[in-house]
């Protein structure tokens, strides 16, 4: 793929040089590594996450709303993921009594109880990583920074879209 800078500059770039395909690559294999993790414990990746937010947040109920910007995920995606959570008794979704529109998420006592046999996940995935704790938070905040970045992106294009259709 060529890349062209100007009138005067292009730069030829091999996949392996984009910046996108090793960010889909990182996170598929970073996904694949907590698999046998997560399948101990009946859990999918996308799961776990949501369970991690329920977690931070132990005493409280979070809405459906919540969790899906905190997740980058929409309603049509989160819904089943926890419709299974909930079959799995580990969740419980309830309407809101001031605004039955949203819907609320707490932990159930086996959710909560979970949280004690996940504990040690983080540690043995940043151990995976082999790298040590600075280059680990250079990484992360440098995707935070790109994921930021994009979404302002995205938040223009969402907004450029509407005007064309006014």
């Amino acid at each position: 793929m060529s890349l062209f800078f100007g009138a005067f500059m292009t730069i030829e770039v091999k996949i392996e040089d984009a910046l996108c395909f090793n960010l889909y690559s990182a996170s598929r294999a970073m996904t694949q590594v907590y698999r046998p993790y997560l399948t101990k414990l009946g859990l999918t990746y996308p799961q776990f996450l949501v369970m991690l937010l329920l977690w931070e947040k132990t005493s409280e109920k979070l809405s459906v709303k919540d969790l899906g910007k905190r997740l980058h995920l929409d309603s049509g995606t989160l819904t089943p993921l926890l419709k299974r959570l909930e079959g799995n008794e580990l969740l419980e979704r309830a309407r809101s009594t001031k605004d039955e529109r949203e819907v609320n998420v707490k932990l159930t006592r086996k959710g909560k109880s979970l949280e004690k046999k996940c504990s040690d996940i983080p540690m043995e995935m940043f151990c995976n990583l082999k790298v040590n704790m600075d280059e680990f938070v250079e990484v992360r905040d440098g995707v935070a920074k790109i994921l930021e970045n994009l979404n302002e992106k995205l938040s223009e294009f969402k907004k450029t879209q509407l005007k064309a259709i006014q």
